[in-house]
């Protein structure tokens, strides 16, 4: 079997990609990661059956989440760190089984493969398709990918001191549950919505791991033009490894520049005092491939999105480090206290002339939760009076395709008495818009990351107990969410789980989705998928 991917929003004519994927993954690297799942599936059933306590076990269970972080779209193409990522987790996995009676397990916990050609051949068949009935292989697919999502979260928690065994304890159950083949449709679904349940959990881990230790994000003006020193960029989610490389760099002459979704880092407090956080430098993700031309210095990616770049002169440039991995590219590895060395990077930066400017001028965030909330009773008195008619959550990936011009042009044409939500990297379709503000409200309120979406949340079911609501879906606020990869399925099935319906979702609906399956998120959930600007505005405002 070649390789079959399907698990983000651009996958090849919305069905799956079976020869090389959009995103650039070979055929090769496809095939390790889905052997890198099963494996993980193998492990987590020993778990499971053998009821394992794995709350002492900190090291396999930081690296079964590497392991899901590893797999997410346009995080890591680089085979040999795929490789030794299988090995190693077989090794825990083997360990597990020692004085075991495992008779009755499945393959995934017995499989025996030590050389990359082994592992090819098995690859071959245990890919999604698998499972041959098309709606169980939907369902296990959404879950999978949910998880996905959960463990880069979860594992941007660990890095900063903050774990919760609960989370780590349902991955292991729900990878188990996907090889478990007398589990039915409706267990499916409900195992999905448990997925949601986790998904928030890890949401609040993250914001509570991020603002005890960074302050909780405050209305910050960010510059998006360039100064005239060497410099940096650092790509990703990740500001433990922004925090280490801006102690690094202080007082060295280099600059720090954010890129994509590291945006919202500006917005944390702790990272004021560094004189040489300059700002940010870009748009999305996808944009790279020029902007890293014009940025002249090293670029460090700290979590996806990873564009295979067009040039050996930027590739000599990038840097990966934790779960990410490209061929060619230097990886720096954390030591055994997480300490990272990012010298090698820094005197690269000496040698090279400073960043190219593609604009000027700043941009506003910071509306997390905390700060929303303390601005409450002005939003409140901004609703009742009749100031603000309603809120549009946009939150979200942004991608290449030229339909999500719709998000733009969907910004452009709300009302004026209308406010938009924001997280993630879809706010780059608008954030740079002159869209005034309502009261001093600015029309977009950008609450910082995709696993910001908790903020979001948050802030919606502030403002139902506020005007006394039983149901958030009574709020005067719609759902209108662009997605990509897996961090955005945990923000979907995390909203799912907390009751919000009439979701619409582009610009495409999910190539994973089965029509049956689709058919249950529409008629319990409401999910749609966009129409054109005017008739989808027509809608959200009746």
């Amino acid at each position: 079997m070649s390789m079959f991917c399907y698990q983000c929003q651009e996958t090849a004519a919305g069905k799956g990609c079976t020869i090389r994927g959009v995103c650039g993954k070979t055929e090769e690297t496809a095939k390790l990661q889905d052997l890198l799942i099963y494996t993980l599936k193998g492990l987590s059933q020993l778990v499971v059956k053998a009821k394992i306590n794995t709350s002492n076990k900190k090291s396999m269970n930081y690296d079964v989440l590497s392991s899901l972080f590893m797999t997410i779209t346009n995080a890591n193409f680089d085979c040999d760190s795929l490789e030794r990522q299988i090995l190693k987790m077989l090794k825990y996995r083997d360990e597990l089984k020692e004085g075991l009676n495992i008779e009755g397990y499945s393959d995934a916990a017995t499989f025996f493969v030590k050389t990359r050609s082994e592992m090819l051949d098995k690859a071959a068949s245990i890919g999604v398709l698998s499972t041959e009935n098309e709606d169980i292989r939907s369902l296990r697919e959404m879950i999978i990918y949910g998880l996905k999502g959960m463990a880069a979260y979860t594992e941007h928690a660990n890095n900063i001191g903050k774990e919760n065994h609960e989370i780590n304890a349902f991955i292991y159950e729900a990878l188990a549950a996907t090889l478990d083949n007398t589990l039915g449709a409706d267990e499916l679904v409900a195992l999905t919505l448990k997925t949601g349940e986790f998904g928030v959990k890890a949401m609040a881990l993250l914001d509570e791991a991020n603002t005890s230790r960074y302050g909780n994000p405050q209305i910050t003006k960010v510059n998006i033009g360039v100064r005239n020193n060497p410099a940096i960029l650092i790509s990703g989610h990740d500001l433990a490894d922004l925090e280490q490389l801006l102690e690094q760099t202080k007082d060295t002459g280099v600059d720090v520049y954010t890129h994509g979704e590291m945006l919202p880092a500006h917005y944390y407090p702790a990272f004021s005092k560094y004189d040489n956080f300059a700002g940010n430098y870009g748009n999305a993700w996808w944009k790279q491939v020029d902007e890293f031309v014009s940025f002249h210095g090293p670029i460090l990616f700290t979590t996806n999105c990873i564009v295979p770049p067009r040039s050996e002169e930027v590739l000599s440039r990038l840097f990966t480090t934790g779960s990410t991995g490209y061929p060619g590219c230097k990886h720096i590895v954390a030591d055994e206290s997480g300490k990272k060395d990012f010298s090698e990077i820094i005197a690269l930066a000496k040698t090279l002339p400073p960043p190219e400017a593609i604009e000027s001028g700043s941009i506003v965030g910071g509306f997390a939760h905390k700060q929303v909330l303390d601005l409450a009773d002005k939003v409140i008195a901004a609703v009742k009076g009749g100031a603000i008619k309603k809120f549009f959550v946009m939150a979200g990936c942004d991608g290449r395709m030229k339909s999500r011009a719709y998000y733009t042009e969907f910004a452009e044409k709300l009302p004026k008495d209308t406010v938009i939500l924001t997280a993630g990297c879809a706010k780059y379709r608008y954030n740079k818009l002159d869209l005034g503000d309502i009261g001093g409200i600015p029309r977009v309120l950008d609450a910082g990351q995709c696993n910001d979406s908790y903020s979001l949340a948050l802030i919606a079911l502030k403002l139902k107990e506020a005007f006394g609501l039983d149901d958030i879906n009574e709020l005067p606020i719609a759902f209108n969410i662009a997605w990509y990869e897996q961090k955005a399925v945990i923000v979907l099935l995390a909203l799912l789980y907390l009751g919000v319906k009439n979701i619409h979702l582009g610009p495409t609906l999910p190539g994973f989705l089965s029509p049956n399956v689709a058919k249950v998120l529409v008629e319990k959930f409401g999910i749609a998928s966009i129409d054109t600007v005017d008739s989808d505005i027509e809608l959200f405002l009746a």
